[in-house]
């Protein structure tokens, strides 16, 4: 039996898009709450251990979708955006335009999606213009030619190469499909639920 992978089904791990900062102040803070929970659960009395499970239910699936969950895997006939409660994936074929302003987004079937995992820095990419600018100046043309880019920007001009070259692919045609990340949103709303009925009980 062949293990090769179909022709038509996409490799989401070619490339992935995510923030480090964003991944370590995830893991962070949820070591802060394990521990604060953690000892309410065990040393807590009355209500506090059923506080404690509840505020765990609500924050450590929120910590997660935020920080650590939004990621961009692209290859060569599509992108798949995993943001904080919704992925999103789009064949080359139907994107518009993948470009960074104020936010990174993504333009698809006349509607916009941010991606998450690209934090556009207005400090980093202003560092990057005076940086060529100044290399400009002191080494002439040859230093303007590949001018210093922001981490952002380096990434939306992978993302719209790709698309560029993918948007013709027979494998990179059909329709954005959206899905809801129910993994995250039924414990962060049951946590919340919980919550509202500890408080009402007090």
């Amino acid at each position: 039996m062949s293990s090769q992978q179909h022709p038509e089904e996409p490799a989401y791990d070619d490339r992935v898009y995510r923030s480090p900062m964003a991944v370590v102040t995830g893991v962070l803070l949820l070591a802060l709450i394990a521990w604060l929970c953690g000892d309410a659960l065990v040393r807590g009395a009355g209500n506090a251990p059923w506080f404690a499970a509840a505020i765990a239910l609500v924050t450590v699936p929120l910590t997660v979708a935020f920080t650590i969950r939004p990621a961009v895997f692209a290859n060569a006939d599509r992108m798949r955006v995993r943001n904080p409660f919704r992925v999103i994936e789009l064949p080359w074929g139907a994107v518009d335009v993948v470009r960074a302003g104020y936010s990174a987004e993504v333009l698809a079937e006349g509607s916009k999606y941010q991606l998450w995992s690209i934090p556009v820095s207005l400090r980093d990419r202003k560092k990057a213009n005076r940086q060529s600018a100044r290399g400009a100046a002191t080494a002439g043309a040859a230093a303007s030619a590949e001018p210093r880019r922001a981490q952002a920007d380096q990434a939306i001009d992978e993302l719209r190469e790709l698309a560029e070259r993918g948007a013709s692919r027979a494998a990179a045609q059909g329709g954005v499909r959206v899905r809801w990340s129910y993994e995250i949103l039924a414990p962060a709303v049951l946590g919340a639920v919980f919550l509202i009925v500890l408080f009402a009980l007090r």
